[in-house]
């Protein structure tokens, strides 16, 4: 929102330096972006008259032109045709400077001297919309225009006051909750209260000409939620022309451009109160009435824009009798547009349901500076002042005679909201000692209205509900730099990171440590993502959630599975020549849930690699260093069975305590190719399940005092059976004497029977509380080579 300083002080006083208003502003929470001043640029640039012309010697088209600038004449060359003796004209003189960093010095023309430049509008920043009587492509006279003429147009005084570009405009920032302070009246009431100084508002008063609107216009709301007030006032013999100097120069340095009087001056309202307001042709509301309505299934309306646009059922429209002539708070119709034989007009100032006109303006791809307004909030009690403000303005340009009454329809309750003063619970929640007298005062400068201990909330802050939003307003005038630091009082939460947090990091650093280096993916994939991996068309993962408003089909559902993102990111390492890859992700998973919306999100530690001396075996490596870095115990390896997207005989699954945790493995060549890969190696692991499953916290145990016994055994299996099978055979035989076991030989071929293999084991026994003796290791050693051929048929060799 740009304000202009200059029409700030009609409402208040304020004597502070732009730096100074701007930092106060600040601190009282209308956050300032900055401030510029229009023809802050333009120097040495001063009111010139033509007093003597003639034709350059040397040229068919020159003029050599005597002007006099208030300290003499002065010489100067132009080639503009538009310029006569006795014009006013704006004069660059020796060593002036225009905008865009243009100097102007003296110098010679065709060997005539020239000691200045003849200014357009162009050369000054200016437009025809700003000057309406000046032309595009000649000097701007300056005395074609009668109001600067009223002004006074004196020979060396400066152009840039006399044309409105000394004014000091401040742009804010101005927050969604905060609609009220899009307006020059909101962001004066601001400065009034943060500068404790008084708010002069205007009350518009108007005079009318005869007649009543009621005679003339009917107004109906079909739908209170979607338009709680609608308010109009009608015009007539309406006179067409250009707004006067000063509304133009308010709109200017307000980012809006002139373009009439009656187009002008709802803008004006709409900078000024805050208010969007639209005036269209009442000659084009057939039957005389207004319907604010739905719009029907299969209406068009072509909007002011040119542009035809298909209208939903869910869109408010402004209507006649028979069809929309605009969408309601966001543009006119073009079938209402005013136009220069336009006799009567129609102002119209409503009030709209912000979530229908933000809905309406991001379907139709339209955002105008109303629906932008609109879409936030407005105060309904603004509609009859701002439609008595434009009427009022009417009057006083001139451009019409406003018939005598007024259509205000109510559709929905306006009961102000109150809330009670509660002095010390501000007080405990700012953790200030402001007294109660003070509060009262500071809500009073705002426009809070106390009656006892009740507070009225104004109408135009719809975002004030509870009586932290009233200490919201205590402090931001109290100065947030004025509440001392200090700690929380009574019971808070306990700071510091949850154990599934530490894990987390945990999980993190060991991976890093293994020199895999993090990455994050979006949670959505491609349905042809599980094509690529080669899930079979029944697989579980295969149902998922699909996203009702994607950014397109590539991110059209939720992952089930997190490989399909490593394998993307492996891939494209890949292209970009990147020799090796290590990489990991704790990513999330979304599990549909039968009977319910949303999903089952499930934590996933993803890894992935390629190149480098990398293997089956030493991928195998770095998950049991994982899990054994996390303090999981009783971990397993089983061959698996994964379809095509891992290689079917480099795959398995992670068990833990019987618990399928995982599954690591190479990844399948026709998954690989897919993604433009080689070789790849990945592993998923549930994350919820790791927790589960870790073991209790490490002990202190002392070391052992007595000695150990260790036996070798070497005992003849199928080929089939796993070492780590013998490995679970083998602790779950042994007496609670053993404490370590260790493979060291696997053999085949003669002696040993085609089909078979012999497998050697290492054992360490050993008794904490006495040195063992050979016949308790043997038995020890028996009961193990018993269970070995009772389950696996495995015998000594």
């Amino acid at each position: 929102m740009k304000l202009s300083r200059n029409w700030l002080a009609e409402f208040v006083e304020v004597s502070a330096g732009d730096k100074e208003y701007c930092d106060a502003m600040t601190l009282s929470g209308s956050k300032v972006e900055g401030v510029e001043v229009a023809g802050d640029e333009i120097k040495h640039v001063v009111i010139g008259q033509v007093t003597a012309m003639e034709r350059h010697p040397d040229s068919d088209h020159m003029w050599t032109c005597q002007v006099e600038t208030g300290s003499g004449p002065v010489q100067i060359v132009t080639g503009a045709q538009n310029v006569k003796q006795g014009d006013f004209v704006p004069v660059a003189l020796d060593d002036s400077w225009l905008p865009g960093g243009v100097h102007i010095t003296a110098g010679r023309l065709r060997g005539v001297e020239s000691n200045g430049m003849l200014c357009s509008l162009k050369e000054l920043g200016l437009t025809t919309h700003d000057f309406p009587y000046a032309i595009e492509d000649g000097i701007f006279i300056l005395s074609d225009d009668p109001d600067l003429v009223k002004e006074g147009l004196t020979p060396g005084r400066d152009v840039v006051p006399l044309l409105g570009l000394d004014d000091h405009v401040v742009e804010f920032e101005i927050t969604p909750n905060r609609p009220d302070c899009l307006s020059v009246i909101g962001l004066a009431r601001e400065t009034a209260a943060t500068f404790d100084q008084p708010l002069k508002l205007h009350i518009p008063e108007v005079q009318g000409s005869g007649g009543s609107v009621d005679q003339l216009l009917d107004v109906e709301i079909e739908d209170p939620e979607l338009c709680p007030r609608y308010t109009a006032r009608m015009v007539r013999n309406v006179k067409i022309a250009p707004s006067p100097l000063w509304l133009r120069q308010r709109l200017r340095s307000s980012g809006v451009r002139p373009i009439n009087n009656i187009v002008d001056i709802t803008n004006y309202v709409m900078l000024e109160y805050g208010q969007p307001m639209h005036a269209f042709d009442f000659s084009c509301v057939e039957g005389g009435k207004i319907v604010v309505r739905t719009a029907q299934e299969g209406e068009v309306i072509q909007t002011l824009d040119g542009t035809d646009r298909k209208l939903a059922t869910n869109m408010l429209c402004i209507c006649d009798s028979h069809k929309p002539v605009g969408v309601a708070g966001v543009m006119g119709g073009a079938n209402s547009e005013i136009e220069g034989d336009t006799a009567m007009v129609v102002f119209e100032s409503a009030n709209f349901n912000g979530v229908s006109i933000r809905r309406t303006a991001t379907a139709l791809g339209m955002r105008t500076d109303a629906s932008s307004r609109y879409e936030k909030g407005l105060d309904p009690m603004n509609t009859y002042k701002g439609v008595q403000r434009a009427c009022e303005l009417v009057e006083l340009l001139g451009c019409g005679e406003v018939v005598d009454g007024m259509i205000d329809v109510i559709a929905a309750d306006q009961t102000p909201k109150t809330l009670p003063l509660e002095p010390d619970k501000i007080n405990a929640l700012l953790g200030t000692c402001i007294s109660e007298a003070d509060m009262r005062a500071m809500l009073l400068r705002l426009g809070f209205p106390l009656e006892g201990d009740t507070v009225t909330v104004p109408s135009w802050r719809s975002d004030v509900e509870h009586y932290s939003d009233l200490a919201e307003e205590v402090a931001r005038l109290y100065g947030y730099d004025k509440i001392p630091a200090t700690l929380m009082r009574g019971e808070t939460t306990q700071g510091g990171l949850t154990e599934r947090q530490k894990a987390a990091q945990q999980a993190g650093a060991l991976c890093r440590s293994m020199g895999y280096s993090e990455i994050i993916t979006y949670s959505f994939l491609s349905p042809a993502c599980y094509d690529k991996i080669h899930l079979a068309p029944d697989d579980a993962l295969r149902k998922c959630i699909t996203i009702l408003n994607p950014l397109g089909e590539d991110t059209s559902i939720m992952r089930t599975t997190a490989i399909p993102s490593m394998l993307e990111t492996l891939g494209r390492n890949y292209s970009n020549q990147n020799k090796t890859a290590r990489l990991y992700e704790l990513a999330t998973v979304y599990l549909p849930v039968e009977g319910q919306t949303l999903a089952n999100e499930q934590q996933m530690i993803t890894l992935g690699a390629y190149g480098g001396a990398l293997d089956f075996f030493s991928f195998k490596g770095v998950i049991e260093a994982l899990l054994a870095g996390m303090n999981v115990k009783g971990v397993q390896f089983e061959r698996g069975a994964q379809g095509q997207t891992f290689h079917p005989g480099r795959c398995a699954d992670i068990r833990v305590n019987g618990v399928l945790v995982g599954i690591l493995g190479q990844i399948h060549p026709l998954t690989a190719q897919s993604y433009g890969l080689d070789c790849a190696y990945v592993a998923q692991l549930s994350f919820q399940a790791l927790l589960d499953q870790r073991a209790p916290e490490a002990r202190y145990v002392p070391l052992p005092r007595f000695p150990s016994v260790q036996r070798d055994i070497a005992v003849v299996c199928d080929q089939a059976v796993t070492v780590a099978a013998l490995e679970d055979c083998i602790s779950r035989g042994a007496k609670g004497l053993l404490k370590e076991t260790e493979l060291f030989d696997i053999y085949t071929g003669a002696p040993i029977p085609a089909g078979k293999k012999s497998v050697a084991f290492s054992l360490k026994l050993r008794a904490d509380d006495r040195t063992l003796t050979d016949t308790e290791a043997d038995e020890d050693v028996k009961s193990i080579l018993a269970l070995l051929e009772q389950e696996l048929g495995a015998v000594l060799r």
